[in-house]
């Protein structure tokens, strides 16, 4: 287990949930990654951080009622000043949805989107720093972003965020891996007609566990869905799921 300080800004460093059954949900989640809980800012709503060990790990808030919204994991990336990357965002044509606004004294935040429509949300830390412990099971370990094409909302992340993405193969998948100062922090995934038309562009969350094939199975008996059975692939082997609200995401057993 690793603890992370401070986040570089550019790089993921929270991920959140927002779902109409919140105990149902912590129930789930508890089962299926060993998280306890307890309550953070409430600016959106009911909201609870997710704890291993002690260590904060994710959020979940409940929707209201009235709210008819996707059900998706949200990444955060760092940033120093959230109103300054929102208006770059808006300069390069994302679009801000929600903020910046104050979650208390745990920091600034806002609710975005790129270019293509994909969601994530900004954090500029002050007393919560983001997730505190990762290379552990239940930890969030990588994020992947599922668009149409890649070229144009890599030029968006490079100009808003300063990553840089590596160049695609013309004769490969259509695949690039955004990095910061040469480390890399997320990749970006353009499958062309093959996006789901009720997701549309979207981030997916990766979360580790010790062992893919029995965490799916146990994921089912716990009321989620195996979405694509375990798999080995570039970054160990996988499988995506969907929690019960429909939530998707991928579990992973990465290298050692």
């Amino acid at each position: 287990m690793t603890e992370a300080t401070r986040h570089t800004p550019g790089t993921p460093c929270w991920v959140s949930l927002m779902v109409h059954g919140l105990d149902a949900t912590q129930t789930f989640y508890g089962e299926l990654f060993g998280w306890e809980f307890r309550p953070g800012p409430r600016q959106l709503g009911p909201y609870v951080r997710a704890l291993l060990d002690g260590k904060e790990v994710a959020g979940l808030g409940r929707l209201p009622a009235d709210r008819q919204l996707s059900i998706a994991w949200t990444p955060y990336l760092a940033t120093d000043d959230a109103d300054v990357t929102a208006e770059r965002i808006r300069c390069s044509g994302g679009t801000v949805a929600v903020g910046p606004l104050d979650a208390g004294d745990a920091g600034r935040m806002a609710i975005v989107t790129d270019p293509a429509g994909a969601v994530f949300g900004l954090w500029q830390a002050a007393a919560h720093a983001g997730t505190a412990v990762h290379g552990t099971p239940g930890t969030p370990v990588w994020h992947e972003l599922r668009t149409a094409r890649t070229p144009a909302v890599s030029k968006f992340y490079e100009s808003v965020f300063g990553l840089e993405a590596d160049p695609v193969d013309p004769a490969g998948p259509d695949r690039t891996v955004l990095r910061l100062k040469g480390r890399p922090v997320a990749a970006l995934h353009g499958v062309g007609r093959g996006l789901p038309s009720h997701a549309g562009a979207h981030w997916m969350t990766y979360f580790e566990v010790g062992d893919v094939d029995r965490e799916a199975g146990r994921l089912t008996e716990l009321g989620g869905r195996v979405l694509r059975p375990p798999a080995d692939g570039p970054r160990g082997r996988v499988a995506e799921v969907a929690d019960p609200e429909g939530a998707v995401f991928t579990i992973v057993r990465t290298p050692r």
